[in-house]
């Protein structure tokens, strides 16, 4: 890729590094911003839980726009300025949020949780092609360490949310402060980005018509490897928005656990995954990718079987942690396969990236149509399986051809 990797000095690249992980940072911290604070919102607004579903819902619309339109707002701004102005979009729909609470409308806080998810989609996709560039400048792995720190603005935004709860702070008063930290870090952050687009020779520019660049983008859903590595996503997605969404609730019933350990094993695969993310890079430098996502993989089907099957509750916690490892390196390690597969990296990752977000979305619901027929324990099976596909569609992540387009 003859414009994606910019030549910078080291100082000038270990800030772009920085900068790029506190935009991962950022992210987290802005997504988790309102879940800790549902019950209060839905209080503040007066509504059910039905409707506050759907006001959640405007978000995956935001984040899936989001992605589409990620390529377009990166060839047109260029890679500092979009970030920037992704950063900026999450913090003003924060701060519209945070005075629709103050307000307690209903259909401005639903337009907010739309922007928001816009802005959210729209950064995920522009600092995965960024992160893969760094890599690329670098000669390392360093895209599990920067989705890390996604996960660690998660757990510092959820500790915020906890503690303004606690302190009696109100929804509104902590997200409207959480809008103005995110626009004031926004500048800091793009600062350390270089200018450019990370952008192939070959790829559309803003100059050509739509057309041209939708027909540009439309061809990464016809290229095998693409797909390939979208199905990896599909498969480790699907094991990690389960584990959120049912691994509490398994454990519980199924394992006969209290509610704190079974709370308390969730945040044991937070903590699994995070850490493998963390320090992951270097024995995927030493293995490569490929045996990286094959050795996860199988150490996450090992970590469902256990939790299925395991009898003691130290055995279902080993499986808690395997679970988690297989999970933690296909999304970063995707991304940056997907960039490098060929032209127009930020196309490439939007098609990825849709799938694994389908998945993540999609997987919760999956399940719980399976654990109403089968339980929930055995409905778990379906991970497992995913697991294996996942295994299968490894050879995605290998090296692209020297001269090869697709």
């Amino acid at each position: 890729m003859t414009d994606t990797v910019p030549r910078v000095e080291r100082p000038a690249l270990v800030r772009w590094q920085w900068a790029v992980t506190a935009a991962f940072g950022l992210g987290g911290i802005t997504i988790s911003a309102w879940g800790p604070r549902l019950p209060a919102i839905k209080a503040a607004l007066g509504v059910g839980t039905a409707t506050i579903g759907l006001i959640l819902a405007g978000t995956t619309v935001g984040a899936i726009l989001g992605l589409l339109t990620s390529t377009p707002v990166l060839h047109r701004l260029g890679s500092r300025r979009a970030i920037a102005a992704a950063l900026l979009l999450m913090a003003g729909a924060l701060a519209v949020m945070g005075l629709a609470l103050a307000l307690s409308s209903v259909p401005l806080v639903a337009v907010a949780f739309v922007f928001a998810g816009l802005g959210i989609g729209v950064l995920d996709v522009l600092i995965n092609v960024e992160g893969a560039a760094i890599e690329q400048a670098i000669g390392r792995t360093r895209m599990p360490m920067m989705h890390a720190a996604w996960s660690i603005g998660v757990a510092v935004g959820s500790g915020i949310g906890a503690a303004c709860a606690a302190l009696g702070v109100t929804p509104a008063e902590q997200i409207l402060a959480e809008a103005v930290l995110i626009g004031a870090a926004a500048f800091a952050t793009a600062a350390g980005i270089p200018q450019g687009r990370r952008g192939a020779a070959g790829q559309p520019r803003p100059h050509q018509d739509r057309a041209a660049r939708l027909r540009h983008y439309l061809r990464g859903w016809l290229d095998w490897r693409l797909l390939l590595i979208g199905l990896v996503m599909l498969g480790v997605e699907l094991g990690e928005g389960s584990a959120n969404s049912w691994l509490t609730l398994a454990a519980r019933t199924g394992h006969g656990l209290t509610a704190a350990v079974a709370a308390l094993f969730l945040t044991a695969f937070a903590a699994g995954e995070a850490c493998s993310r963390l320090f992951g890079g270097p024995v995927v430098d030493r293995i490569g990718r490929v045996r990286a996502i094959r050795v996860t993989t199988t150490l996450g089907v090992v970590g469902v079987l256990l939790f299925i099957e395991g009898g003691s509750v130290w055995v279902v916690l080993v499986g808690v942690v395997l679970w988690a490892v297989g999970v933690s390196m296909g999304f970063p390690l995707g991304m940056s396969a997907a960039a490098e597969s060929g032209p127009d990296p930020a196309a490439r990752v939007s098609v990825v990236a849709s799938i694994g977000y389908f998945a993540n979305l999609a997987g919760p619901p999956v399940i719980g149509v399976l654990a109403q027929s089968v339980g929930i324990l055995r409905s778990l099976w379906l991970i497992a399986g995913m697991f294996v596909a996942a295994f299968a569609a490894a050879s995605s992540f290998g090296p692209r051809a020297a001269g090869s387009e697709t």
